[in-house]
């Protein structure tokens, strides 16, 4: 516990100043300085103990990032005597929390309640170990403060800005599995039903039992097989950190990630999550279709970029020890030179001739905007430096794709949507 006196104490001082004017001797400035330091002692102790003030904490769990929710300090005065209390609470600052710093009046052994109001702007976990409580005594002229343990915790969830581009993608969804069948088997399709014969259809999609029981030419349609399995990597080494205009680029992927998740959600298919950089540290397996895109949020939220390099062997073992032949295996990482060299083509080889491979890109739209300036001498070697960039990101997409990955590459408006429609494209091509 400290005392410490307040600005009111250092006015009392100054009405001893009439007094050592017309008396200016040593013994007595001693004296009226002993007799303020008396007076402030007395205040301070007059004071409630700060540590008999108990704390309750009604802060929310969760809040989705940019929203808004509200909190409470429930604090009871133990002691018979009236409380002056200034309290501050310790959130980090991007908690978002409105007021940290509050008085309270509170009886002798009642309860009073100070209002809260939070809005997050960093996605991930907020937390305040304690309140600092500064009591003040009856004249205002010292507080006795102190630290009282008052533990604090919510998560600030992404706030999956791309759910609205889902219900689009539903209805085309619905479109493929119901109004458009498919007439050639593939991969990823199953048995649908039988019908007639018409002009255009496929020669080989003709059922030869059905159509000699039924003496007429019937056909087989199939349709995109349901319960596949989706297993999406996100790589959160340092080239996650990037900042893309207002977000990094792993914010950019855990949006493509969940818009993913929520539409391969409608279309019966079982979905997990693996976050790797040098190890697999974050993962989310075995949630039902109703609670995985909650488990993902929720298992997401206090994802951070490791200044690492990614392993992409122990990556690629991990993939294979939680996927069976034929899921669909979505990497979402930089296509950048720097990452070839890291290991990533072969991996991305080996995994191609076992599973249909997705590697899907956030680009840099700096790139674009650079990459048209034409004004003067300086932006024009920018247009240039730009288009080497962007030339280059070309080649290792081109190199990726001929060892049997589709390549999604878009900025971030655009990287969900992207990697949606390629799902969707799978889907009505039947390797799905």
């Amino acid at each position: 516990m400290r005392i410490s006196f307040t600005p009111r104490a250092a006015l009392a001082a100054l009405l001893a100043l009439p007094v050592i004017v017309l008396w200016p001797l040593w013994w007595v400035v001693l004296i009226l300085l002993a007799l303020w330091a008396l007076v402030v002692l007395a205040d301070a102790l007059a004071a409630p103990a700060p540590q008999r003030i108990r704390v309750r904490r009604e802060a929310p769990a969760q809040v989705r990032l940019g929203g808004t929710v509200p909190g409470r300090l429930l604090l009871t005065n133990t002691t018979a005597r009236r409380a002056r209390l200034e309290v501050r609470d310790a959130w980090n600052p991007t908690a978002g929390l409105a007021s940290q710093h509050s008085r309270l009046d509170l009886p002798g052994q009642e309860r009073r309640a100070i209002a809260q109001s939070f809005t997050p702007t960093r996605r991930g976990e907020h937390s305040s170990r304690q309140l600092l409580i500064g009591s003040l005594g009856p004249l205002g002229l010292a507080r006795r403060s102190a630290r009282v343990p008052a533990l604090g915790r919510m998560l600030a969830l992404h706030p999956f800005g791309a759910r609205r581009h889902l219900p689009s993608r539903v209805q085309r969804l619905r479109e493929i599995e119901g109004l458009a069948a498919i007439h050639q088997r593939g991969q990823g399709t199953e048995f649908d039903s039988l019908r007639d014969f018409v002009d255009g259809d496929d020669v080989r999609s003709i059922d030869w039992r059905a159509t000699a029981r039924r003496r007429s030419v019937v056909v087989r349609t199939w349709r995109p097989e349901r319960d596949r399995h989706v297993l999406i990597v996100v790589d959160t080494s340092r080239t996650s950190a990037g900042r893309l205009g207002e977000a990094t680029r792993l914010d950019s992927a855990f949006d493509a990630a969940l818009l993913l998740t929520a539409l391969a959600g409608q279309a019966g298919d079982r979905v997990d999550l693996l976050c790797v950089d040098r190890i697999p540290h974050v993962s989310v397996l075995g949630s039902t279709r109703t609670k995985v895109l909650h488990d993902m949020v929720a298992a997401t939220a206090a994802v951070e970029p490791a200044l690492v390099e990614t392993d992409w062997e122990r990556a690629a073992a991990a993939i294979e020890s939680r996927t069976r032949r034929g899921s669909l295996v979505v990497l979402i990482t930089p296509v950048e030179a720097q990452v070839l060299h890291s290991g990533l083509l072969p991996v991305a080889a080996r995994l191609a001739k076992d599973h249909p491979l997705v590697l899907a890109s956030v680009a840099d739209p700096a790139l674009e905007e650079l990459a048209g300036g034409r004004g003067d001498l300086e932006t024009v070697y920018r247009a240039a430096a730009a288009e080497r960039a962007r030339s280059e990101r070309a080649g290792v997409s081109h190199a990726l794709e001929r060892v049997g990955a589709h390549v999604v590459d878009a900025p971030p408006d655009r990287a969900p949507q992207a990697l949606a429609d390629a799902y969707l494209s799978l889907k009505a091509a039947g390797r799905l």
